[in-house]
């Protein structure tokens, strides 16, 4: 950031005086500054919890049933580093996900950069698992269609439409609130999904 500072011919000779507040805003905003996205990734200001929530990305049967747990395409496998590549500087705390291949090969990259351990939850029976992600803290859950928009409204989000079966690019982001509120983000990332 660059402040223009005015020359001699531009500056009437006035003197101003500064009060304390500003100088002690300037001594934040400048120290902010200096210490880059690092700081602001690894405090929240008002003590709540950031949550990404996520589908697993594509798996190798393209969608067929005789398979109950398929592990992910190589398209999928790409969708994965790009998720790695998309959190990767978000400051997370936790990753959990399903005991599934293809949602626990979707978080493994990103726990592998981040020193992380991958978390196992029950989509069955999320209550213990709504308790740690509304305490303070920046987590990613792995879900599926079904259980991802449904965790979303369990945290108090909005989960708007439905996940298409074809649909992996998007991310919930849930911002919670010490005092409770929570804010919903949705975003895209790697490859859209077809007839975006």
């Amino acid at each position: 950031m660059i402040l223009p500072i005015p020359t001699a011919a531009e500056t009437p000779m006035t003197t101003r005086r500064i009060s304390p507040g500003h100088v002690l805003v300037w001594i934040a905003l400048l120290t902010l500054l200096a210490s880059g996205p690092a700081l602001a990734q690894a405090t929240d200001v008002d003590g709540g919890s950031i949550v990404w929530l996520v589908r697993h990305a594509e798996r190798a049967d393209a969608g067929a049933d005789d398979q109950p747990d398929p592990e992910l395409s190589d398209v999928g496998r790409v969708r994965a580093a790009e998720l790695a590549r998309f959190l990767g500087e978000a400051g997370l705390t936790s990753i959990y996900s399903t005991s599934y291949q293809r949602t626990m090969q979707t978080a493994d990259p990103l726990a592998q950069a981040l020193g992380l351990t991958v978390e196992s939850y029950d989509p069955r029976s999320m209550g213990s698992l709504i308790e740690i992600l509304r305490r303070p803290g920046r987590h990613l859950v792995v879900g599926h269609s079904n259980t991802t928009p449904a965790l979303v409204e369990q945290l108090g989000g909005d989960p708007g439409s439905s996940i298409e079966v074809e649909e992996y690019d998007r991310i919930y982001v849930l911002h919670i609130g010490r005092d409770g509120d929570v804010q919903t983000t949705v975003l895209r990332f790697g490859r859209p999904a077809p007839g975006e």
